[in-house]
């Protein structure tokens, strides 16, 4: 054997040894889908060395290891929710309890919140009146204002929040405001950021990348904070799929307005978000916010029963989907879904068409352009599945339909960041309320109702129009779903 050929037979053995232990590292990976591990499996082998490094950078949920720890600390100086003074609270509404408390039982599990009542809630109609409340809600502050965010933006809305922390700040009001490094980019490096810094407004950055190249021996960049939080006194928060700018969402205009649902609650559920932003705040600052969470609770009026759901990828392994599932086994009329992202793993898209098949009305409504294509492509791949069990699909063209909602049977609600993908499931932090109430709910489904008045149905004959190379480039995406 010559030299050269020696040296190539070496390089091969290397490969197929490194290809090996890569196969053998997915197969022992804990929480892994048999279909995620088939498809990381055939990247492996098919693309060797690139699918090990696409692997080494996007194949395990990994946000670095002293971050976990600084959560974990951060979660331990947190006073548990059991022990929070909560004599005071309204207690939940009675003919809530035999029907859906195992709902919020099954949301328990998560963050070890118990539903509350004593709330008063109400749906904001658009995205320039939400950010009008939280101006004048800052504007009002005695104590303090809490602010987290994925996205905000150099805007008309994303300045007017800006502005209301600097007056909130020049008056003795403690404000807090996070933004997420990634999705907050243009914002936590533009001088409304120092500006905001000047005038005394405490700043954080969540999950800051640094140095790309380092960041990567540390962790995934594209583990994000997906959460929109407001949190005002203790007293007042929002829950929502707004982020901090403007409908017209001038980074991708072209797909613009963006159309989303934002309720502002009042009661004893803020402190539930309020337990998230600490948790946060702690994990990416050196101060302690701990004793916020120790101030009596209390509520003098009856009102809605509502509990915070935050996931992420430090939280409980497929919290999200489970929480959605259950939602989607206990309706027994109705259900009505908004959601921009749809990439489901099986057993979410096995609820939704067993929902259908049941009898109940199902509903799902998507946006007409997905500002992903990929994800769009990979949504449109469940379509057939889903018309054929009696899904009734629709497709919202007045702009991008960013709403992340969930009614049943008029009367559950659940409202906030998650949206039906593998990346909320997984890789981002989000936060939802979960809430029974028939007014509130009913005001979600008229809002459900005018999304369907610009929508367009979406029938199997369209489906099974589509040309073969548009079914087979949908369906190859979302076989590597688990992947992408």
């Amino acid at each position: 054997m010559s030299h050269e050929s020696l040296i190539r037979a070496v390089f091969l053995a290397l490969d197929i040894a490194l290809q090996i232990a890569f196969v053998v590292r997915v197969l022992l990976r804990p929480h892994r889908e048999p279909a995620s591990r088939i498809a990381w499996v055939v990247v492996i082998i098919a693309v060797p060395l690139l699918g090990i490094l696409a692997y080494l950078l996007f194949g395990e949920t990994c946000i670095g290891r002293r971050r976990v720890e600084r959560l974990r600390e951060s979660i331990a100086r947190l006073p548990a929710w059991a022990d929070a003074a909560v004599a005071d609270m309204m207690p939940l509404q009675g003919e809530m309890s035999q029907r859906y408390l195992h709902l919020f039982q099954a949301g328990k599990t998560i963050n070890g919140f118990d539903p509350v009542g004593g709330n008063r809630a109400r749906l904001l109609p658009d995205s320039n009146t939400t950010i009008d409340s939280i101006v004048a809600d800052i504007d009002s502050a005695k104590e303090h204002v809490h602010l987290l965010f994925y996205v905000w933006l150099q805007d008309n809305n994303g300045c007017k929040v800006v502005e209301a922390l600097k007056r909130a700040a020049a008056r003795g009001v403690v404000c807090r405001a996070m933004a997420d490094c990634l999705g907050s980019h243009s914002m936590v490096n533009s001088k409304h950021w120092q500006a905001m810094h000047e005038a005394g407004v405490l700043l954080a950055i969540a999950l800051p990348i640094g140095n790309p190249l380092l960041r990567l021996l540390k962790g995934r960049i594209d583990l994000r904070n997906h959460r929109k939080i407001v949190v005002i006194d203790n007293h007042i928060t929002y829950c929502g799929s707004q982020n901090c700018a403007d409908p017209e969402f001038h980074v991708k205009a072209k797909f613009a307005p963006w159309v989303d649902a934002m309720i502002r609650f009042e009661g004893p559920i803020t402190r539930q978000n309020q337990y998230l932003f600490a948790s946060d705040w702690m994990a990416e600052t050196d101060e302690d916010i701990s004793a916020l969470l120790s101030e009596p609770i209390s509520s003098t009026h009856p009102g809605l029963t509502a509990q915070v759901i935050g996931t992420g990828p430090t939280v409980r392994y497929s919290a999200m989907p489970e929480m959605f599932e259950t939602l989607i086994y206990a309706a027994r009329n109705e259900l009505v879904i908004t959601t921009p992202y749809y990439v489901p793993d099986e057993s979410m898209q096995a609820a939704l068409c067993s929902s259908a098949r049941r009898g109940v009305d199902t509903i799902i409504i998507f946006p007409a352009k997905n500002d992903s294509w990929i994800v769009g492509a990979a949504s449109h791949s469940y379509y057939a599945d889903l018309l054929v069990a009696g899904v009734r699909i629709f497709e919202y063209e007045g702009g991008l339909l960013h709403t992340k909602s969930l009614t049943i049977d008029g009367e559950v609600t659940l409202i906030g960041s998650a949206n039906m993908d593998r990346r909320s499931f997984e890789l981002n932090y989000e936060n939802n309320i979960l809430f029974y109430d028939q007014a509130l709910t009913n005001d979600m489904r008229q809002r459900q109702e005018s999304y369907l008045a610009s929508s367009s149905p979406v029938t199997i004959d369209m489906v099974e129009s589509w040309s073969w190379q548009r079914r087979l480039r949908n369906n190859a995406i979302a076989m590597f779903g688990p992947v992408l």
